[in-house]
């Protein structure tokens, strides 16, 4: 039982030995690989042996006190130093590789790099001094090499702008003014996206597509709204972002470094970017590239990836002044507009109303999801102005009639351009129908003015006297033969006289048959009610040989009616 004993303490204790001796213990195998060893997989495997032993050595006390230790720690020493200084130069080889033109840094970050993640967590806990200066060398290269490249790709893309608006390209200025003295300016299609959307709106479609390749747009020679290139360079900074990000957290294991990388490609984007904004007047473009962002940050959050949460929130604040600032130069050109100027003899939609409806509808289309309702309030403003200019435009028709046509003809075109945006016209649509229905109102009550003026002055005032009353004056036969044998005369000659009159005053033509609908149901109506008062007239049957009977005047309207 005691030699049994004795034998099992023996094992216990040349157990530990045997592991205290191959743990502190150095090889010359890996003397020699640490030495002389090309870096590659067998090198990393030795320094993962490496590593060990050093933090062997550092961490037990017992392996402190042992002789052992006196004579295995200064080769230790020496090997540390020897494979911090071979894997640090090796690596910045590695990093200088990505400096040279035309390398795909991604793909040498992939396929080289990490591969080679190990010599950084070996230099992070062997060689602090030195992984510093590799930490740094990477953050030098990286910043020149992609601001590098964001540099070219903005001078690229500057070619192919598109100038849409200047500061004079506003809502109420008039057309000719401007053209006299004004520079040479692109061909008159691009005049439209000043104020329409159009196809513009495709760029909130096509938010994932690839960036622009510049040299193949120029090669075609096309060219582009700012926005189209905005979404371009926000695009490859996004994915370039993304993809720095990830490499920076799996090689270096920290964020940080990041950001000290993109401190310049952020600097050559914002450069270009505030010598662009000022001189942008396009508040379409701007209210696009606002969306824009808005989906750029939905990606980036769906990707999840925070790294550019700050830069996209700085950009959306500088985009909404500027927005805010070319709208209300929108909004004072029509404040301020002169009406002698923009006055034409025409009461067909004006040119200034065309533009505030394209204009409207836009902004309206490009809040349809977004419900912003800071937008809503400025188009509010934006609606009451020319509410304004526009009432002072038809005041200069010197015929009631002409203004309310004019009115007329321009609510009915602002209501189509708000339709064609979209079910969502919302307020401002509501705002205008109701406007459009009051002058209707008017003009139905003109038109017969003109043509049935006794008719309708004896029934709004007389016709609905008792004749049995004992009032003063009674409605005799006298008071209304006149008016019925005139009615029967000309009463189709007069609806042809409408007729013509609301086809040429109106330039929508369903609009104009509308009004005409209206006209002739009201005329049916007052006729019906001078009818009514004749058959209670003593002796008004002599008058019957004279009316018109209802039933005629209901085929007159339906002949006109058909014309739909």
């Amino acid at each position: 039982m005691d030699m049994g004993l004795k034998l099992k303490n023996r094992k216990v204790a040349e157990l530990k030995l045997a592991r205290f001796v191959e743990d502190i213990i150095v090889p010359p195998r890996m003397v020699d690989i640490v030495v002389d060893g090309e870096v590659n997989d067998e090198y990393m495997r030795t320094l993962e042996i490496l590593s060990k032993k050093l933090k062997f050595v550092e961490v037990d006390t017992m392996v402190q006190s042992s002789k052992a230790l006196k004579d295995v720690q200064p080769e230790l020493e020496k090997l540390r130093q020897k494979a911090v200084s071979k894997v640090s130069e090796f690596i910045i080889q590695k990093l200088y590789a990505l400096r040279k033109p035309k390398t795909n840094i991604q793909i040498l970050q992939q396929n080289v790099l990490l591969k080679y993640k190990y010599v950084i967590i070996f230099l992070k806990e062997h060689g602090k001094e030195v992984y510093t200066e590799v930490r740094g060398a990477y953050v030098d290269t990286m910043n020149k090499v992609l601001s590098a490249h964001f540099r070219a790709y903005i001078q690229a893309v500057e070619k192919l702008q598109l100038d849409i608006a200047t500061s004079s390209d506003l809502i109420g200025v008039e057309t000719r003014a401007t053209s006299l003295f004004s520079r040479g300016r692109e061909p008159l299609k691009n005049r439209s996206a000043v104020f329409a959307l159009g196809e513009r709106i495709n760029i909130l479609k096509e938010i994932e597509q690839p960036a622009l390749i510049p040299h193949i747009a120029e090669a075609s020679s096309l060219k582009y709204p700012y926005e189209v290139l905005f979404r371009s360079l926000h695009k490859l900074l996004m994915d370039t972002a993304t993809s720095e990000y990830l490499f920076c957290d799996d090689f270096f294991g920290e964020e940080s470094i990041f950001y000290e990388i993109f401190a310049g490609p952020f600097a050559v984007i914002d450069e270009h970017f505030n010598s662009i904004l000022p001189n942008c007047f396009d508040a379409i473009g701007l209210m696009l590239m606002i969306r824009i962002i808005h989906q750029h940050q939905l990606i980036m959050s769906r990707r999840r990836i925070p790294c550019l949460d700050s830069y996209l929130d700085k950009v959306n604040i500088s985009l909404w002044p500027r927005f805010k600032m070319v709208f209300d130069m929108h909004l004072n050109s029509l404040r301020t507009a002169n009406v002698k100027t923009l006055w034409e003899d025409d009461v067909h939609p004006h040119y200034v109303m065309r533009r505030y409806a394209e204009f409207s509808a836009s902004l309206v289309h490009l809040n349809v999801e977004y419900g912003d309702g800071q937008l809503e309030l400025n188009l509010e403003r934006l609606r009451m102005a020319v509410d304004d200019l526009l009432i002072k435009l038809a005041k200069t028709f010197t015929k009631p009639k002409l203004q309310t046509v004019f009115l007329i003809n321009n609510y009915d075109m602002t209501i189509a351009v708000l339709k064609e945006a979209g079910p969502e016209g919302g307020k401002t649509q509501m705002h205008f129908e109701e406007l459009l229905k009051s002058n209707t109102a008017i003009f139905v009550e003109e038109l017969l003015l003109e043509h049935f003026s006794d008719l309708i002055k004896f029934v709004k005032t007389r016709a609905s006297e008792d004749p049995s009353s004992s009032s003063e004056k009674l409605i005799s036969v006298a008071d209304v033969e006149p008016l019925v044998k005139d009615f029967a005369s000309r009463w189709k000659a007069a609806i042809e006289l409408m007729h013509k009159d609301v086809i040429t005053s109106f330039s929508n033509f369903l609009c104009g048959m509308e009004i005409l609908r209206a006209a002739l149901t009201q005329l049916l109506l007052y006729y019906t009610r001078l009818s009514d008062c004749i058959k209670r007239i003593p002796g008004g049957s002599a008058l019957n040989k004279d009316l018109v009977s209802i039933s005629s005047i209901m085929y007159e309207i339906r002949k006109y009616s058909r014309t739909f």
